[in-house]
């Protein structure tokens, strides 16, 4: 007997279409882009010798509360730019665990911290989804563009936030889509939202959505409520700037010298 079949009308498959193509959009917004892990040889990239001026290390750690004595991490450390200022602000009475995914960053930051003659920084080979650090050890943990490169947020994220101490904070800095400035092409970039969602997700709170460096944002998340921090959730919004004189002229950020690429978790 021969089978009979019979064709969809036309309107059901075109329904199916853009219900999948939406859903796969929903997904593609909610999903950071990955790349490659990033090369090792390529670290002097990531330091170029004006940095300091658009990277604003110490306004970062200031608005994590890391002073003296504190305990903190570098996540995705990378060659340990940032790994060298933290243990620096810490003192000898801090420690910094500096951490990375790739063995040959490890290494890096070993060698730097020897030319550096520090003894408050341990080196963690992390894996993708755990950093390896131990629980409730930290005050601060800090995570410079490494945040789109993250393969599997929800298994990464809770196992940061068991490493921080009750009132530990967790920062991250990523740059932003304005177009200005180094960093990844704009289709690598994170939209903010997205992180708060997926690190709310994990049990933290948005404590601060700060706005003081140029290229990039900095959103600080915490265990403990957010009524005196500015920019916190469920705070009153800073009034907007008053609109520029025409006369007067805008202060210049400091261009960098080249663009930052990306790493990988």
């Amino acid at each position: 007997m021969k089978r009979v079949t019979t064709p969809w009308p036309r309107h059901l498959v075109a329904l199916i279409l853009v219900v999948f193509g939406a859903l796969d959009l929903s997904l593609a917004q909610e999903r950071p882009r990955h790349g490659r892990l990033y090369p090792p040889q390529d670290l002097g990239l990531l330091e170029g010798p004006d940095r300091d001026l658009w990277q604003k290390p110490d306004q970062i750690m200031d608005a994590l509360k890391i002073a003296d004595g504190s305990t903190v991490a570098d996540l995705g450390a990378g060659g340990g730019w940032f790994t060298i200022r933290l243990a620096r602000r810490v003192g000898p009475n801090g420690l910094v665990y500096s951490e990375d995914i790739q063995p040959q960053m490890i290494e890096a930051i070993k060698r730097r911290v020897q030319r550096e003659g520090l003894q408050n920084v341990r080196t963690v080979l992390g894996r993708a989804d755990h950093p390896g650090l131990p629980a409730g050890t930290l005050d601060a943990a800090l995570m410079v563009s490494v945040y789109g490169e993250i393969d599997n947020p929800k298994a990464l994220l809770p196992n940061i936030a068991r490493a921080l101490k009750p009132q530990g904070l967790f920062g991250i800095v990523e740059f932003t889509r304005e177009g200005t400035g180094p960093g990844p092409p704009m289709e690598e970039r994170v939209d903010p939202d997205v992180v708060i969602r997926q690190v709310s997700a994990s049990g933290l709170r948005l404590l601060k959505r700060e706005r003081i460096l140029p290229y990039q944002f900095l959103l600080v998340f915490g265990k403990g409520d957010a009524r005196t921090t500015t920019g916190a959730v469920g705070a009153v919004p800073e009034p907007p700037l008053p609109p520029r004189s025409a006369s007067t002229s805008p202060a210049r950020e400091p261009r960098p010298s080249a663009p930052l690429p990306r790493r990988r978790r």
